[in-house]
């Protein structure tokens, strides 16, 4: 198992503007990844608030950025 510290680059979903994140990473050893393989993680967007969906590989590479689908309940009407 291997732990790796990876540094994500990204334009929001929402606001667009630039945001850094470093994640943690663990898994198998690097050679015995596959190519295509990708990991997800959920970042905020520390100007907006904006929940953003990253799919990124290993290496660092962000595949696609997308906003995260938050399921709401809506609110119940008042009887009164």
């Amino acid at each position: 198992m291997m732990k790796l510290n990876v540094t994500l680059e990204f334009a929001c979903c929402g606001c667009e503007q630039p945001v850094s994140v470093t994640v943690q990473c663990s898994g198998p050893e690097p050679g015995r990844v596959g190519p295509h393989e990708v990991a997800a993680v959920r970042v905020p967007c520390p100007n907006c608030g904006e929940i953003n969906q990253l799919c990124f590989e290993p290496s660092g590479v962000v595949r696609s950025v997308r906003p995260y689908p938050c399921i709401r309940v809506p609110p119940e009407p008042s009887i009164n």
